[in-house]
């Protein structure tokens, strides 16, 4: 693979990255205010979902302005996550603890729900490979092409 090939991969799994935690921040910014309701002595869903919705901006804005392993890591932890989260909050009762709130929710309705999952899901998968392709150096590559295309 070639490094206009490997840029070219790079670019793409990035654009799926942002793109995957735009959604996740619209879908959180959206529904924040239908959990007013679900609160404890500290903390809101409202708020949590807000908190949710600001740090996706945030670890896309940073992979976009600067594209490194770390950036692409932190894309991940926020997208798996929130992934995470809605998978194990929809499965399971965990109830409230600390300042946080129960935010037990059986069903996968609204259609929100299920976008923000998959584009979660998706974005976390992408930003684990773009963390792998960023691992791996171009002489790394070089020396491999080279190694598979030696001359009998």
């Amino acid at each position: 693979m070639n490094a206009r090939d490997r840029l070219a991969i790079r670019w793409v799994l990035t654009a799926i990255v942002v793109v995957g935690l735009a959604i996740d921040a619209y879908v959180h910014f959206h529904l924040a205010s239908a959990f007013r309701n679900h609160k404890t002595s500290t903390l809101s869903q409202t708020d949590l979902f807000r908190v949710e919705a600001s740090v996706a901006i945030v670890a896309a804005v940073a992979l976009l302005l600067r594209p490194r392993r770390y950036t692409a890591a932190f894309a991940f932890l926020v997208a798996a996550a929130g992934f995470i989260a809605v998978v194990v909050y929809r499965y399971v009762d965990v109830g409230s603890f600390g300042p946080v709130p129960n935010m037990y929710d059986p069903f996968w309705l609204p259609a929100e729900k299920i976008l923000s999952a998959v584009a979660e899901g998706v974005a976390a998968v992408a930003a684990v490979a773009l963390v792998a392709m960023y691992n791996v150096s171009p002489r790394t590559v070089a020396q491999s092409g080279r190694l598979l295309h030696r001359p009998a």
